[in-house]
Parts: C-alpha cells; sequence; structure tokens
C-alpha cells in the first residue's frame, strides 16, 4: 500500500497543537493508518488507496484533528470566483475529452510541501485515475501560464521541452524515449492526434497524461498554481481535483475557479452531499446503544457534517470523500470517530454450540498432510491484477472476470487459478534461503452461464534439483495417505509449464488439475532464481462436493 512520512515537528505545526509524539503514534491506527516504521523525528505510515485525502501529511492531519477532538466536521472548500479560462476543442473528444481546473493562489511551498504534492500526484495517478487512464494531473506553476489555455488535439510532430529534460522533443521522440513516455503511451495507443494544453501564447503546458512541460515547473518560489486534471470520466476528474485542492487549501493556498467550456465540459463544482443515516442501522451494525447526539459527534470527529432531522440524521460530505458511497460507509465513519477501541466483543445469542463443518475438517487434514509433506501454507487474495494472472504466466484471458471501479489495480481481477499468485509470493522471497515450498488452498472463480466458486489446491517447490518426479510424489502421497486415492498424470500441453514435463491430474477418469515444471520464460517474469515446479488441482467434487 501507498506510504506517507510524517515528521513530528510537521505534524504539531500543522496541527495546531503540541501533542505528545506518543499520543499521536498512539491515534494513527485509530483513523485506518498502518504503521510501517518509526524514528525520533518522523514515522512511516500506510493507507488504504480508497481514501486519496490521506495521500499527505495534510490529509492524515486533517484526520488526526477531527479524532484528537481539535477541529469537527466537514473542512470546507473555499472557492472565489477566478478570471482564467480554459476551453477545450472538439477534437479531443475521442482521446481524452474532459479537462477541469483549479487555480491556487498566495501559498508558500518548501521542499517537503513539494515533496508531498509530487506523491500525492503520484498516488492519485495510481488510485482514482487508474494509473493515469481514467485521469492524470497536471501542477503548474501559474505565472509562467497567459490566459485562455487551449485544451486541443495536435500530431507526433508537435515539441516542446517536456519535464526533466533541457531540450525540445518531439511528442513521437517523448513517447518512444523518456521512461515515462514508455510507461503510458499504451494510453494513447489507436490515436492519430494526441492532446496537449496550450495557453494564449501557443505554449504548450501539458501532455496529458505522459508530462507536463518544463516550463510551468513548480519550485520552492513558486506562490500560485495552475492544477489541471484530464480524464476519460468526468467523475473521476472531479474528484480527483477535489482531493488536490483540499490538500493546498489546508496548505495555506487560497482558491480560485477556472472557467471550463467546450466539448461536453464544464466549470467543476466541487460541492458537499447529502447522505441521510439511520441511526437504529448504526447501533445494530455496530452491535452498541449510542444516542443520535453521540452519532451526530463521532461524525464530526471523522470530518463530516452531521444534523439531526427528527429521528433520521442528515450527513453531509466533502467531494474530496470518493470512498462514501452509501450508508454502510457512513457507520464505518461512526465507528472510526466513535473509536474503534472502545467497541467492546460481545458474544452473540445461541442455542446452540458452534462447531467446524465436514468440508473445513476436511481441508484441515489436506493441510496437516501437505505440513507433513515440508510445505509453508500461504493465503493470497482472491482479487488480484490483470499482470500476476495472466500476462506473466501465458494464461488464457478469455474467460477473465473484472471487478468494476476497483480502488486498487493490484485488486482487481477475481483469480481463476492459485499458481501466479503463489509465484509472486516467490518472487517476494527471493532473499530467503532454499528450498522453499509452498502450497495454498483457496477459492477460485469459474466463468460459465454463472460465475462458480471452486475450492483448489496448489503446491510449489523451489531449488535447483527440483522436478517433476518431486512434485508428483507429493500430490501421489497426498492422495494416498488422505483419501486412498489414486491418480494419474497424462502428457498434455499447459500455459504456465515446460512442454514434455508437464501432465493432467485425472482421477477417476477426470481431469481435476495439472502439475509440472514451471516455464524458465515464467519463472524470469517473476525474476526468480532458482527452478520451480508444482502442481494445482481441484479439490471441490473430488474430497467434498
Amino acid at each position: 500500500m501507498p506510504v506517507v512520512t510524517l515528521y513530528f515537528d510537521r505534524v504539531k505545526k500543522i496541527l495546531g497543537r503540541n501533542v505528545p509524539k506518543a499520543k499521536l503514534v498512539e491515534t494513527l491506527p485509530f483513523i485506518g493508518l498502518d504503521i510501517e516504521d518509526e524514528t525520533a523525528d518522523h514515522i512511516n505510515v500506510e493507507y488504504s488507496p480508497n481514501r486519496p485525502d490521506y495521500s499527505t501529511d495534510y490529509g492524515i492531519i486533517t484526520g488526526l484533528q477531527g479524532l484528537l477532538g481539535i477541529k469537527l466536521g466537514m473542512p470546507t472548500l473555499k472557492i472565489k470566483n477566478g478570471k482564467n479560462a480554459i476551453k477545450a476543442t472538439p477534437t479531443v473528444s475521442k482521446v481524452r475529452p474532459y479537462v477541469t481546473a483549479i487555480e491556487a493562489r498566495n501559498g508558500k511551498l518548501d521542499d517537503e510541501t513539494i515533496r508531498q504534492i509530487i506523491t500525492m500526484q503520484e498516488d492519485l495517478h495510481n488510485g482514482l485515475g487508474r494509473r493515469r487512464k481514467k485521469a492524470s494531473i497536471g501542477i503548474h506553476d501559474l505565472e509562467k501560464i497567459k490566459f485562455p489555455l487551449y485544451y486541443k488535439t495536435v500530431t507526433q510532430e508537435h515539441s516542446f521541452i517536456p519535464l526533466e529534460s533541457d531540450v525540445s522533443m518531439t511528442v513521437k521522440d517523448i513517447l518512444e524515449k523518456t521512461e515515462t513516455g514508455k510507461k503510458y503511451k499504451h494510453i494513447l495507443e489507436g490515436h492519430s492526434k494526441i492532446p496537449i494544453i496550450v495557453d494564449s501564447d501557443g505554449k504548450t503546458i501539458s501532455l496529458p497524461p505522459i508530462v507536463n512541460a518544463k516550463l510551468t515547473e513548480m519550485n520552492v518560489k513558486t506562490r500560485n498554481l495552475l492544477v489541471e486534471v484530464t480524464a476519460t470520466d468526468k467523475n473521476a476528474a472531479e474528484g480527483v481535483l477535489a482531493v488536490v485542492a483540499n490538500t493546498l487549501q489546508i496548505a495555506g493556498f487560497e482558491l480560485y475557479s477556472v472557467k471550463v467550456t467546450g466539448a461536453g465540459n464544464s466549470t467543476p463544482v466541487l460541492k458537499s452531499r447529502d447522505l441521510v443515516l439511520e441511526p437504529e442501522l448504526v447501533n445494530k451494525t455496530l452491535g452498541i446503544e449510542i444516542s443520535n447526539q453521540v452519532i451526530v459527534k463521532s461524525l464530526k470527529k471523522s470530518r463530516l457534517d452531521a444534523k439531526l432531522r427528527g429521528k433520521k440524521i442528515v450527513c453531509s460530505i466533502p467531494r474530496y470523500r470518493t470512498d462514501i458511497f452509501g450508508v454502510m460507509d457512513l457507520v464505518e465513519e461512526v465507528a472510526l470517530g466513535y473509536g474503534i477501541q472502545n467497541l467492546a466483543p460481545t458474544m452473540p445469542e445461541s442455542v446452540s454450540a458452534g462447531e467446524r463443518n465436514r468440508t473445513t475438517k476436511t481441508l484441515e487434514t489436506v493441510r496437516q498432510i501437505m505440513v507433513g509433506l515440508g510445505y509453508l501454507e500461504v493465503m493470497n487474495f482472491e482479487l488480484t491484477s490483470k499482470e500476476i494472472l495472466y500476462e506473466k504466466t501465458n494464461k488464457d484471458s478469455s474467460k477473465i472476470i473484472s471487478v468494476a471501479d476497483s480502488k486498487s489495480q493490484e485488486h482487481i481481477i477475481l483469480r481463476d487459478a492459485l499458481l501466479p499468485g503463489m509465484m509472486e509470493v516467490l518472487s517476494r522471497n527471493i532473499h530467503e534461503s532454499y528450498p522453499q515450498k509452498i502450497f495454498e488452498i483457496g477459492t477460485i472463480f469459474e466463468k460459465g452461464s454463472s460465475i462458480n466458486e471452486v475450492v483448489h489446491l496448489a503446491c510449489l517447490s523451489s531449488h535447483k534439483d527440483v522436478n517433476f518426479t518431486e512434485v508428483k510424489s507429493v500430490l501421489q502421497s497426498l492422495l494416498k495417505t488422505g483419501f486412498n486415492l489414486t491418480c494419474d498424470t497424462i502428457p498434455q500441453k499447459e500455459p504456465m509449464f515446460v512442454d514434455g514435463r508437464t501432465g493432467s491430474i485425472v482421477i477417476s477418469g477426470k481431469k481435476l488439475g495439472a502439475l509440472g515444471e514451471i516455464d524458465p520464460k515464467i519463472i524470469d517474469t517473476f525474476k526468480l532464481r532458482m527452478p520451480v515446479s508444482g502442481f494445482e488441482m481441484r479439490l471441490t467434487g473430488l474430497i467434498f462436493d
């Protein structure tokens, strides 16, 4: 997950209160942050990508102010009417249709603030922006720009001096020769015309979503900023802009609107929205009995506005809180504001004692045998990435099951196999000693007329002498010892395994999986240093229904 560095002296200055360091460290987990490491002068914390407002110390400190009772309620964006404008031309409609912007004036930047802003920019690119495909941000020195601006398209022969360069380059060269260009050029593939933003003197200020121009680079002397966001989705563009605008306002900048017109674009309205919350839902979900007034105060400690309207609570949500979709999200905010540490566990009422079901007991037998055979159990998420599941493994992706509007590119695909995720586990442990032997029992998803959940078992063994025979003997031992079953291995091509050193697992005439030696090309894509062999097989329908 993304990491933010919090310097204690800076936190206390922005916080507006001399809170003891121990109290700060103690409170951070209760606003949903994980502490990665701590030193005498700073602490590194991980935040969930669904909270993009925590991508800087400013956003985290806003959350701390609420939980510590320093400031309650919603920080309101104060946007004054600006005089400048951006006009989008019709040619951008088929490439990257939306542009939105805001000015941040009369602020001060230091090296740490600039670092925080740049880190926020990249975190937003990777999260809400879906690695810049859905939305991307340009932050510019406003004084270097002459308005009005034009969002239009050009050919790849158009040239300007990009950021981190001192020479003029064509768009084509930027896409093919620079690191950033090569990383993101796929977003613009298939388009003969490329989107750019130019000022009224014709000077290029941005090539979205690739790179800004050197001309408008900000530094510690910059006092006025322009923030522009281009996107394929208007809602995403305004969500990203709201996060940046809120951060800059907390940092001391005054916000001014930028008029946006043309090609279906309009001036952004970053207003809050209201949701109605039933107090009964809060108490029932959290298993507590608190008054409406306590619920209102808890929401305000989570930096939301709330007020009683009869027997219901109307909650106002700032535009930058893109993680709040419905009332259950508000219940979570009540829990955070009330204090997770104040929620006492209780035993559920039941007329009978619980026990493990037959399937659980059967799977426990499989675990015990695999551990006895010298394997260590791993557990991966059921959601993974297209890169790990398909691109690195040569697997067929025709029946891919993806999640709409995932907050993380690492958790966007429902897995249809266990082995790719296990290869990723090995790749993250190349510094550990060998042999490395791991197994996983988990749910995979099969796409047919409907999506079916099926339990699989997979194992991998990695060391210099590993081969087909080793994993086959492990499979046979498992089946014979645990379930008195035998299997046949029939030669057959499998995408992850070496031809001639792989086979299908057949039991009672049914193909239930595959085993073999992992293809060296796949081993290389995962940057492993040792050969790998393994198997994956279906347990559903074999040892339980």
